[in-house]
């Protein structure tokens, strides 16, 4: 039987593991697909010391790229797009299955909010099997449900992973929670993978002018050098958030942004975001993904600026597959792969350590024939 090496979460604030396992059959309705690229996610890093209920030990990894390995009886013979599936072909998959029967799918039409959501390398544990359930590893069994987009042979893998979870939260967030509206002066808080993916569909949707504001400045200069924003200020520099503010409101005739996107994931960055938006303005907030803490805000800002205050959380399938059908678009514009960092599998800590001391912007695993 076919054996994989995966890396593993098996107790919370301790190094991650390598472990080998045994490639199943794929389950009927399902499939399994053979892992070229893993991303790793700011998130996994708030796994690994637990602070989000999960259970372990874990494979990791909810961001993946892959080839299909094995088709189980009964799979779909098409993609999510209607596309011809067959096995060799080259996929990414939605991270999560909501499960349609809770209040949130069935009353709400809101499958992001479900209540039983199961998550690729976040809640399926190897103890409730599969054990290969995860993207950091060289096999995953992807189960009946799972929305997979076949991906052109022209796109790039590094490109694509380089927003592999970004970019579908961005979509959902910018696509229904709270859209750009044509010629637009954007502020996006913070300069991770999810600021410069708000920031690059800002762009792509109609805005005049994107403002990212982020730390500290070597990120800003890649996200410069890869095209992705018009404006970088370092809130991280000499002068501090007072010293940005009045930038922001020099970049924006004095006014405030009509949009400012909070991407930054620290709290005490609402309060200031607040007062980054014109009078009549949005502020958007996709980055408190985790619970971080509380922040001290003024609620008069939001009063008299008469903001429209909005939430937005991670994403499904049919924003992966509007991601997917994006990304030549956003390669033609941006250097996507030039944010990208790739490691094996087996120096799973030295990425992990680059990801959170912020030298890479974006590291993924990358697994050679």
């Amino acid at each position: 039987m076919t054996r994989g090496k995966a890396v593993v979460l098996e107790e919370f604030g301790r190094p991650l593991a390598l472990r080998e396992y045994e490639v199943p059959p794929a389950p009927a309705g399902g499939m399994i697909v053979a892992p070229s690229h893993g991303g790793i996610c700011g998130t996994d890093l708030h796994l690994r010391q637990g602070h989000l209920p999960i259970p372990t030990p874990l494979v990791l990894g909810h961001e993946g790229l892959g080839t299909v390995h094995e088709l189980g009886p009964g799979a779909p013979a098409h993609d999510a797009t209607g596309a011809p599936l067959r096995v060799g072909d080259t996929v990414m998959w939605a991270s999560s299955i909501a499960c349609g029967s809770c209040v949130p799918c069935r009353l709400h039409r809101e499958p992001t909010l479900c209540e039983d959501r199961r998550t690729y390398g976040v809640n399926r544990s190897t103890g409730s099997g599969p054990e290969l359930s995860g993207a950091w590893a060289e096999y995953i069994v992807l189960q009946p449900g799972t929305t997979v987009v076949r991906i052109g042979e022209g796109v790039d893998p590094l490109d694509a992973m380089a927003l592999a979870c970004a970019g579908p939260t961005v979509v959902h967030a910018l696509h229904e929670r709270r859209p750009v509206r044509l010629g637009e002066t954007v502020v996006v808080q913070g300069s991770g993978p999810v600021g410069l993916a708000a920031a690059a569909f800002a762009r792509l949707s109609g805005a005049a002018k994107v403002v990212l504001v982020g730390g500290p400045g070597n990120r800003l200069a890649l996200a410069a050098a890869a095209g992705i924003g018009d404006v970088h200020l370092d809130v991280t520099g000499r002068g501090g958030p007072e010293a940005v503010l009045e930038r922001v409101l020099a970049e924006t005739g004095g006014l405030g942004a009509d949009l400012v996107i909070e991407c930054a994931g620290v709290p005490a960055a609402v309060a200031q975001g607040l007062t980054l938006a014109r009078r009549g303005g949005s502020y958007l907030v996709i980055g408190q993904y985790t619970d971080a803490g509380d922040t001290l805000l003024n609620p008069h800002q939001i009063v008299y600026r008469q903001l429209d205050v909005v939430g937005s959380w991670a994403f499904t399938g049919a924003h992966l597959v509007e991601y997917v059908r994006l990304l030549p678009a956003l390669t033609a514009r941006f250097d996507l792969g030039s944010l990208v960092s790739s490691y094996p599998l087996h120096e799973h800590g030295a990425a992990l350590a680059a990801v959170a001391d912020g030298s890479v912007m974006k590291a993924v695993f990358v697994n050679t024939p």
